[in-house]
């Protein structure tokens, strides 16, 4: 059988509310032929056993995962043919009579479940229990006193179906294989496709960005020879928010970015480094991160600040160093973005043991 393709559950609907429906249909409808066919017969226990039987094969046929069925249960399911006539044959007639058509139920119950095993790849299985089956109804024919062929007669009416389950496992299922590759690949090619329109757009939006930030100044230094002070310190700031977004782009907030601008025009030195241990964060846990990050930009006056964002495993995802003057602080922030130490007080250098 063709292996690896996907499920062919999907395909037929084997997994809608409908085809529950329809397994639910399947069992009551046996149930009652069970019922109504029980005259003559020696014992009553095994007709609701052998429901049960089947039952449980058409339950599991929509609900076992795999495609071709895993083999443990493929082997339950063949011989569950073998095992729902033979408690039904069991109880029958006497030796001698022919029960009613309707006591070989078990048989037309059976060739459902071989049939779709032969839908979910297991076709020679099928075909087994189907032999098996039919053995079982030619050993109690012979029983009763008929011949060997009657036994292979009633049993061989319910043929058709089997072939053409086998007809559509060995014809069918490479069409099938084809249809859900082109499936994937479609589902591969959109995603591939998407990807690069977000990659596009946000090129676009970067140098669009770019082009608003950089232009003003850029005009102003072709058509200027010299740039006063409050120009100069614009080139810097634009020059460290556009290394920000490259070293640091986790950190690239609009809150974040402006707290970075005001600190640098206080001539606090900062330094923002992305390692991508926030990539996977929640949107949550970055927002909170951002936000205590933006803080601290705020309330630095002068000195640096470091703000990096640690590799990803590490027990602490991100840290901030603020250095002012003699007074160094470092805040560690864990996953949740949240500091997982308190802040440490300003430890003062000991200035007699400066030479």
């Amino acid at each position: 059988m063709t292996r690896g393709i996907g499920d062919p559950r999907e395909l037929l609907g084997m997994r809608s509310p409908a085809a529950t429906l329809i397994v639910w249909f399947y069992a009551l409808t046996f149930a009652l032929l069970a019922v109504v066919s029980h005259d003559g017969v020696s014992a009553f226990w095994p007709l609701p056993v052998a429901v049960l039987v089947v039952t449980c094969g058409a339950v599991a046929l929509i609900r076992i995962d795999g495609d071709p069925l895993p083999i443990p249960a493929t082997l339950v399911l063949a011989a569950i043919g073998p095992v729902s006539c033979a408690l039904v044959l069991s109880v029958l007639a006497a030796p001698g009579s022919i029960p009613h058509q309707a006591q070989a139920w078990p048989l037309g119950a059976s060739t459902v479940i071989y049939t779709f095993m032969c839908v979910r790849g297991r076709t020679w299985y099928a075909w087994l229990g189907f032999a098996a089956t039919t053995g079982i109804f030619v050993a109690w024919s012979i029983q009763i006193g008929q011949s060997a062929g009657h036994g292979v007669t009633v049993s061989t009416i319910n043929l058709p179906p089997l072939l053409m389950a086998t007809f559509f496992a060995y014809k069918l299922r490479p069409d099938a294989q084809a249809t859900f590759e082109l499936r994937e690949q479609t589902t591969r090619r959109v995603a591939a496709e998407a990807a690069d329109s977000a990659m596009l757009e946000e090129r676009d939006g970067q140098l669009r960005r770019l082009d608003e930030l950089a232009r003003p100044l850029l005009e102003r230094i072709r058509t200027e020879s010299d740039l006063n002070a409050d120009e100069r310190l614009a080139c810097r700031l634009l020059e460290a928010y556009l290394r920000d977004t490259l070293r640091a782009p986790a950190l690239a907030d609009a809150p974040v970015s402006a707290a970075a601008r005001a600190a640098r025009t206080r001539g606090v030195e900062v330094i923002l480094l992305d390692d991508r241990g926030m990539d996977t964060a929640p949107a949550e846990v970055r927002d909170r991160f951002l936000t205590a990050v933006a803080d601290e930009l705020d309330a630095a006056r002068d000195g640096a600040v470091t703000v990096r964002v640690l590799p990803p495993g590490r027990k602490a995802a991100a840290t901030v160093l603020a250095n002012s003057g003699n007074a160094v602080r470092r805040i560690e922030f864990g996953p949740d973005g949240l500091p997982i130490q308190p802040v440490q007080e300003p430890s003062r250098l000991d200035s007699s043991r400066c030479p």
